[in-house]
């Protein structure tokens, strides 16, 4: 989840590596800093933020043409500055805090072993300043160097156990960086100007510097100097890896006329369901990529793995799942799924969703869905140069854009319209979908950019309703069938970026425990669209007005559901069918989004979270 970049340049580097830092912050904001070479390490670091850190590089002076830099979500150490990254090995000795560094290491990811290295290195004579096992390796490598940084860190990485991307340098090798990864995504960036060559958790950190990209591979090592690089694989066997043209386009991270990047994406999402959909003329299962018909014919159910907010897109998706296309379909937690005995099915289609295609818990359940024999894959991402897509037999490609705020929002619509495709081009295949039915589910989708912009039009209304949110500490939220994940889903929006406490319910159970929480303090979000549970959903309603407890409604216009007292309405612009979740979410998300302003909290970086879940 942290982000890196690294560079060897015959030009002062420092500019370029706080910038990329800039635009991976969102990967992690507990700590940052920089390491460079000026005779001899340099280095800053802050538990502020990146632009404070520019602030300290430019009143300190530090310049190089080596070096490297990160921003830091907190596993191992407190956010302190002596657990932030770069860390340097001193080398063993009583004296070695008062001696110049010599290798200086960031690192993103986990080392699981971290205790049993540390315990050997101290037994070596090396003191550590960090509770962080990036430490670990920093001095590992320093313990195996032998003047070739190069071979050091193919010795030490060896003896690691876990996740890792890392990048090093060391000072009697000035013009040198070593990256290395297994687990944790790392790219090569090849400069296209002095021979200079990057490292970066992310090619938008490198957009402006350069285009040409190198996806690492898992286990791969490289090792850039001025004007060459070359890499080798998990056998340390020297490897070629393609280079590819990357537009990661830095206005991608531009907030424009927005508030917060949150906001901005809210309001993309009519615009990136409509790049999702984009060339969609009709449904066929090559959507998905060369094969899906074969596939899509042989499968007989469906299995979901997924985490967070991607996790409730798949809860929704199994509604459509079975309700349209008739395939029996399993959601599963991914970071759980691994860790039970399971029933493999080598005819299910394994569904993975990711926004990002790193996300360490859903790469380990894909990879433990295979080793069981399910090798019909097929991933819903938002990055087609991802792990997940790689490793996938087939996919579709969300376009939804850059995501920078943590709590995700377009990222999720899109998913539910990929999901929706899929469901159509799987019913298609089975021959459960008539061309009547696929001419009326194209029609709607088409129209989703249009409904989408008429939903976020209530943001007026919105508003009002965050205005009492804001000083409560609790909520519940409340939906049936189809759009019980979308209550899931806003109630996580509101605890993530408000730190409300907030829950979600199928309001069916709410007579089975939580109405005992519901007073006049406990404000109850129901999504109510016209559906055939819409009269149940009216009973459930009155259980809690019986209790004094104040309702906040998303209803269609036709519900019959009307403001009063302990009822507040807002009335949404048209029922739309089977594709209601994608217009009800936008509200859920508007509501979280000005109940944080309200409340004064950090929209995009909340509290302990951070973008790119890639760490276990």
């Amino acid at each position: 989840m942290c982000g890196i970049v690294g560079a060897v340049s015959t030009r002062n580097i420092v500019p370029i590596l706080v910038q990329g830092l800039q635009r991976l912050e969102y990967r992690g904001y507990d700590s940052c800093g920089v390491a460079v070479y000026a005779d001899g390490l340099q280095r800053a670091r802050s538990t502020d933020r990146v632009a404070e850190l520019l602030t300290q590089v430019q009143q300190e002076h530090i310049e190089g043409t080596t070096g490297i830099a990160h921003t830091r979500w907190a596993t191992h150490g407190a956010p302190a500055v002596h657990n932030a990254h770069p860390h340097f090995s001193h080398g063993p000795g009583a004296d070695a805090a008062s001696r110049p560094g010599r290798i200086a290491l960031v690192h993103n990811g986990i080392i699981e072993n971290h205790d049993e290295l540390r315990a050997a290195l101290k037994a070596k004579g090396y003191a550590f300043a960090s509770q962080t096992d990036t430490e670990v390796i920093s001095h590992l490598i320093d313990s195996v160097y032998d003047g070739d940084l190069f071979e050091a860190v193919k010795a030490a990485i060896v003896q690691l156990h876990g996740a890792y991307a890392i990048a090093v340098f060391c000072k009697d090798e000035p013009h040198r960086v070593v990256g290395a990864r297994a687990g944790s995504p790392l790219i090569l960036g090849v400069g296209v100007e002095g021979g200079e060559n990057f490292l970066a958790s992310d090619a938008m950190a490198l957009a402006g510097v350069t285009d040409q990209i190198v996806y690492l591979e898992e286990g791969d090592v490289v090792d850039l100097q001025l004007g060459k690089y070359w890499i080798v694989d998990k056998s340390h066997k020297p490897v070629t890896r393609a280079v590819k043209t990357v537009y990661a386009h830095s206005g991608a991270a531009e907030l424009g006329p927005y508030r917060h990047y949150m906001q901005k994406e809210i309001f993309e999402q009519p615009r990136a369901v409509a790049d999702t959909l984009e060339g969609v003329e009709g449904i066929v299962p090559e959507l998905f990529g060369d094969g899906a018909f074969r596939v899509f014919k042989e499968i007989d159910s469906v299995l979901i793995l997924a985490c967070g907010t991607s996790y409730y897109s798949g809860c929704t998706a199994k509604y459509w799942l079975e309700g349209i296309a008739k395939i029996p379909t399993q959601v599963e937690i991914a970071s759980e799924y691994r860790y039970r005995e399971t029933v493999p099915n080598p005819r299910t289609l394994v569904v993975t969703i990711t926004q990002s295609g790193e996300t360490a818990d859903t790469l380990a359940a894909l990879r433990h869905a295979q080793s069981l024999g399910m090798d019909q894959t097929l991933t819903i991402c938002n990055v087609s140069t991802s792990a997940m897509v790689r490793e996938c037999k087939l996919a579709y490609i969300t376009r939804a854009g850059v995501e920078i705020g943590v709590a995700s929002t377009k990222a999720f619509t899109t998913q539910l319209a990929g999901l929706f495709l899929l469901t159509l081009a799987l019913a298609q295949s089975k021959g459960r979908l008539t061309e009547t039915e696929e001419a009326n589910h194209l029609k709607a989708m088409r129209h989703l950019p249009a409904a989408l912009s008429a939903v976020l039009a209530l943001e007026p209304q919105v508003i009002s309703w965050a205005e009492d949110f804001a000083n409560k500490e609790n909520a519940l939220f409340l939906g049936r069938g189809l759009h019980y994940p979308i209550a899931l889903e806003g109630a996580l929006k509101l605890k993530e970026i408000t730190y409300i406490h907030a829950e979600a319910y199928a309001a069916g159970e709410l007579k089975h425990g939580p109405l005992a929480l519901v007073t006049s303090e406990m404000p109850v979000v129901t999504v109510a669209p016209n559906d055939t549970l819409l009269e149940k959903l009216k009973s459930n309603m009155q259980e809690v007005r019986a209790r004094g407890g104040v309702l906040y409604v998303l209803a269609d216009a036709d519900t019959r559901i009307e403001s009063g007292e302990g009822i507040h309405v807002i009335r949404m612009p048209e029922h739309y069918g089977a594709l209601s979740p994608l217009l009800h979410v936008v509200p859920l998300q508007l509501l979280a989004y000005h109940t944080a302003i309200a409340r004064g909290t950090d929209v995009d970086k909340p509290r302990n979270l951070a973008k790119s879940v890639t760490v276990e």
